[in-house]
């Protein structure tokens, strides 16, 4: 990318060779441990409500209700879907494919104009890493520093007693991650009696626990930021979906190089210098373990972290912030003022179009449906000068309300319908019922051999609820 080339002016030989690395990762493969400083700035600060905000509703959900209904339910096992209290069934599956491939196309237009702040702000990896665990191990081992210096001394009674506690918290933080998770799957109701019930009465889904417990325990204490560099497909994604016009964390190469410790009283634009003093703290803040002046790379997840080091360092020295900042890189470039263009408004509408038009879809999908199909190997029969086609009906009532309900045929008219029990039916609520009803015609209103047939379910104030189109057959006959 240009950015990365006009960068590269400056620097062209010392730093191209992270090109051809891994940032956590030595010139042998093995990995290098990243041990990120505590951020602290404006930036963070929105970014720790952000994730109170977020751990609330992550950890509240499972409680709500709509109607009856849980807020959000993801049952595969039982083929129960709930989403903002709407139930989803098999028969709205296409609903929820054309959910998927909304949010997908939400996910591209989302990352060409505001890059990777979805990484950075709202990633679960990153909000239980960055929020939660990290905040455990600065609470347990002390910041960059200390974690550094315990990490290289030898195994003693402070570096067992710190790392296992470390672990033993990561390991009961994950405990709970997972029985949130699985709330997510079964509700919260089923997660409480497996657990008042034992693992005895329930082996499989308490060893489902555990794996995904281990699961959370391996990606939060030892794989961390190689989930994000190497795992992730959503950093190799955005490199093709970003220009010049994608608003990421960029450091001013025009204004910061080349780059020289700070002098006391020291005129730097006099001297050639620019504003980026050689620090490194925009580097030993980064939870990835890159050098951010090296320009944009797939590693950086746009934590802001570095962007907070940085103005923090230019308040001290008296120089102007934003050295690194929100850009795109057209601004940096060509110094021009960032202004939001007519591409990012028009991307923005259609973003909220397709958040619309996926609203409208998951609402407009009716309380009732209503299927009438033939059994199969089923033909007529004729008796007393009637033909008569039996048919087998399912209907679901997607909503919380019992209804009582009456099966018409709409046309053709003369039908008679013969029922096998009751001609009320009596659906409750979420409920699925099936039966089989004779319809029937007197044998000269049949013309042909498959006639076409509407059949509408009523409820009892006679309000038309659903129908479904089908054939209804008959004797051969031949016009001349």
């Amino acid at each position: 990318m240009s950015a990365e080339s006009g960068n590269s002016k400056f620097t062209e030989t010392e730093n191209e060779e992270f090109r051809n690395s891994v940032g956590t990762m030595d010139e042998t493969g093995k990995r290098k441990w990243v041990f990120p400083r505590k951020p602290k700035g404006k930036y963070t600060n929105y970014r720790n409500y952000t994730s109170y905000v977020l751990l609330a509703l992550f950890f509240g959900i499972p409680f709500l209700k709509i109607n009856g209904n849980p807020f959000l339910l993801i049952n595969v096992i039982d083929r129960r879907f709930f989403i903002l209290g709407q139930p989803f069934y098999l028969q709205d599956f296409f609903i929820l494919a054309l959910g998927a491939v909304t949010s997908v196309i939400f996910v591209m237009l989302f990352t060409v104009v505001f890059g990777r702040i979805f990484c950075g702000w709202l990633c679960p990896q990153t909000l239980f890493m960055e929020m939660v665990f990290r905040k455990i191990e600065y609470w347990i081992e002390g910041d960059r520093n200390k974690q550094m210096k315990l990490d290289r001394q030898e195994w003693n009674a402070e570096k067992v007693r710190k790392r296992a506690t470390k672990w033993g918290v990561f390991l009961l933080i994950s405990l709970i991650i997972s029985t949130f998770m699985f709330m997510y799957i079964v509700g919260y109701e089923q997660v409480f009696q497996i657990m008042r019930e034992g693992p005895s009465e329930h082996p499989l889904k308490f060893i489902t626990m555990i794996f995904f417990t281990l699961t959370f325990y391996f990606v939060f204490a030892w794989l961390r930021e190689q989930v994000c560099t190497l795992v992730c497909p959503y950093g190799r994604l955005q490199g093709v979906l970003i220009d010049k016009q994608t608003i990421n964390v960029y450091y001013d190469f025009r204004r910061g190089e080349g780059r020289s410790k700070w002098r006391n009283n020291e005129d730097r634009k006099a001297a050639g210098k620019g504003d980026c003093i050689d620090c490194h703290q925009c580097v030993v803040v980064c939870p990835t373990g890159i050098d951010i002046r090296n320009g944009q790379q797939l590693e950086c997840v746009n934590c802001t972290a570095c962007i907070d080091a940085c103005d923090e360092v230019m308040e001290k020295v008296g120089l102007p912030k934003g050295l690194i900042r929100y850009a795109t890189e057209s601004e940096i470039e060509n110094r021009e003022k960032f202004r939001f263009t007519s591409r990012m408004k028009a991307t923005t509408v259609i973003l909220a179009l397709l958040i619309g038009f996926l609203g409208f879809l998951m609402y407009d999908r009716g309380s009732m449906e209503a299927k009438f199909i033939k059994p199969a190997g089923s033909t007529f029969f004729v008796k007393n000068g009637k033909i008569t086609n039996t048919f087998i009906y399912t209907l679901l009532n997607k909503s919380n309300e019992k209804k009582i309900l009456y099966i018409r045929v709409i046309s053709p008219s003369n039908a008679e319908i013969t029922y096998f029990g009751s001609e009320k039916i009596i659906l409750k609520g979420d409920e699925i019922l099936k039966g089989n009803i004779n319809i029937s015609f007197p044998e000269e209103d049949i013309k042909l051999s498959k006639q076409n047939m509407v059949i509408g379910v009523f409820d009892e104030k006679g309000t038309l609820v659903d129908s479904f189109d089908t054939t209804f057959e008959g004797p051969f006959k031949l016009v001349l």
